[in-house]
């Protein structure tokens, strides 16, 4: 490190570029400083530093990278423990721009893969990002010394060197719960998993916190199961969703959209205090809605809608705005061709007109004259044809009753059964509606993007950049996805805004059906890590976490530039 105050001392004063010689590798006694990139300017984007910790200087137990689950576990709590240290930090420097500001990707409830800290057998690797500090465009070097040896150091010494191996411990115990209860759930054909005790309201729209006070969630007895988990001599207890169709029924304001918003979180591990720890779901599982005004390119929605006027095909359908019915048929045919099992959905985010049509309207308007056929009117062949379930939350339409395998009702946000009372009623009060029940559900196709869709240039730069959780710069095209609801990190927007530069750079999308292409990127991602996407995988890789394939698809689907080829599934 005296060679870092050497250089800082002699730079002191100089127009901000000469910090560009401070890139390098520094040596302290308990950690590795490597400067990996410095800003040209007190206003621009951020230097980025890692800071390498060797095994020899803080322990690193190989229980704790025994797998995958374990690993992201420990890297999250050190991540944590770091994310205080920084927004606890005092030490103050003074400056113009950025001087002295310290970033870190600061983790929400999720417990994601990210890039931000990375353990190995031997090392620790935190990735920071600071603003090295002006006065206006000239290097203040008294600022940065405090930076480089007070700030920093005191940053790793609160986190690093202070948390306990029993914290990570506890986390890493967690996830194996968290684990063996997603290995039962295969086992027993069950596609969520609710705890009792769990609390699943937020503390607002904006926040992702557990709200106080909250009613517990206790499961109906005909639903509830025993688990046992590992760390732990008391079977956890709580409902299990099988496998089908299951409806979740009730009064406004009891909770319904609420349960279905844990379902759709469940996707994720949650940190210990959440209170959605033991709220897990389908791994392959997806939030269905419409989405008036999206870009659809060449996806078959001719399960649910045919005979449009004008007779535009619906095989190999697109629309730069689609109504609530394309888009939402659109979403439920790509779901399917990214591999999901599971699909979710919220009539209060639903177009009406694609969940339901009833007695009435079908006497009214033939069906000749409806190129519309309802979800209603497919939700079992899903089921039966394709093996993929349904969770729907309906307060409208009790035609649902005829089709559900499970009938969960809330009041006051507690469950119960009411599956045996919704058949009774049907017996009572069996459906008026036609329902061509040995219609298929219709061919899946896959769809090749190519190459041509990634326009990345930007005047003489190609430039792909995200810009918080829900857009992204591509070249000159914004690529917006706000109700993309299954996306919970901007890290994770970062790293898909990384893989469709990887994709341009390295010229992959051609001759490669996306399934085929989502599983190459999942592979990558298992055995070489988030930052073999990134132009200088060695070096800081910036904030990234890991998102699901399915939202990667999302955003390639929501390009206005796409360019699309289809064929047939199993061609």
């Amino acid at each position: 490190m005296n060679s870092l105050v050497k250089l800082l001392k002699e730079i002191d004063n100089k127009g901000y570029k000469a910090y560009k010689r401070i890139q390098g590798v520094y040596h302290h006694a308990d950690y590795k400083l490597m400067i990996d990139h410095v800003q040209g300017d007190p206003f621009a984007a951020p230097s980025k530093l890692r800071i390498v910790i060797p095994a020899s200087k803080r322990q690193i137990k190989a229980e704790w990278l025994q797998t995958f689950a374990r690993k992201v576990a420990a890297e999250d709590t050190f991540a944590r423990s770091i994310s205080k240290a920084v927004t606890c930090q005092d030490t103050y420097i003074k400056g113009s721009g950025k001087s002295g500001s310290i970033f870190f990707d600061h983790p929400g409830q999720e417990k994601l893969e990210r890039s931000a800290v990375q353990i190995t057998p031997k090392k620790i690797t935190v990735c920071i990002s600071v603003g090295l500090p002006a006065n206006g465009r000239k290097i203040n070097s008294r600022e940065a010394n405090k930076l480089f040896f007070q700030a920093l150091p005191a940053i790793i010494n609160r986190s690093i060197f202070t948390i306990t191996d029993e914290t990570i411990e506890q986390a890493v115990n967690l996830a194996d719960q968290q684990e063996a209860i997603r290995e039962t759930m295969k086992k027993n054909d069950w596609v969520a998993f609710l705890a009792n005790g769990s609390v699943l309201p937020r503390e607002s729209g904006i926040s992702n916190r557990p709200l106080k006070q909250a009613v517990p969630f206790q499961s109906p007895p005909e639903n509830e199961v025993e688990i046992q988990i590992p760390h732990s001599d008391i079977p956890m207890k709580g409902m299990a969703i099988k496998k089908g169709i299951t409806l979740i029924v009730g009064g406004g304001y009891h909770g319904k959209s609420t349960l279905l918003k844990a379902i759709e979180r469940g996707v994720y591990s949650h940190v210990s205090g959440d209170g959605r720890e033991f709220v897990l779901t389908d791994l392959a599982a997806v939030k269905i809605r419409a989405e008036d005004g999206r870009k659809i390119t060449g996806v078959d929605i001719s399960s649910f809608i045919n005979n449009l006027p004008h007779g535009q095909d619906t095989t190999f359908f697109s629309t730069d705005n689609a109504s609530g019915s394309t888009s939402q048929a659109a979403n439920v045919m790509e779901a399917l061709e990214a591999g999901a099992s599971t699909l979710l959905i919220d009539e209060d985010t639903s177009a009406t007109n694609f969940m339901i049509r009833d007695h009435r309207m079908q006497l009214l308007v033939h069906a000749d004259k409806e190129p519309i056929t309802p979800f209603i009117d497919k939700v079992r062949q899903l089921r039966d044809e394709l093996s993929v379930s349904t969770i729907i939350v309906m307060g409208g339409s009790g035609d649902y009753f005829a089709l559900a395998d499970t009938v969960i009702r809330l009041e006051n946000y507690l469950p119960d059964n009411a599956t045996n009372e919704a058949k009774r009623i049907m017996e009572k009060y069996p459906l008026e509606r036609n329902n061509d029940k040995n219609a298929r559900f219709g061919k899946l196709t896959k769809r090749y993007f190519q190459q041509s869709s990634l326009q990345t240039r930007k005047g003489k730069r190609a430039k792909v950049q995200a810009k918080g959780l829900t857009h992204i710069q591509m070249g000159k095209t914004d690529i917006t996805f706000p109700e993309v609801e299954q996306l919970v990190d901007a890290s994770q927007t970062r790293m898909i805004a990384e893989i469709l530069y990887y994709l341009n750079r390295e010229n992959q999308l051609n001759n490669v059906a996306l399934p085929d292409l989502l599983d190459r990127i999942e592979q990558q991602m298992d055995q070489q890590g988030l930052a073999s996407f990134i132009s200088h995988p060695k070096e800081h890789p910036g904030d990234l976490a890991r998102p699901r394939r399915f939202e990667i698809a999302a955003v390639l689907n929501r390009m206005r530039t796409a360019v699309v080829k289809k064929y047939w599934q199993g061609e």
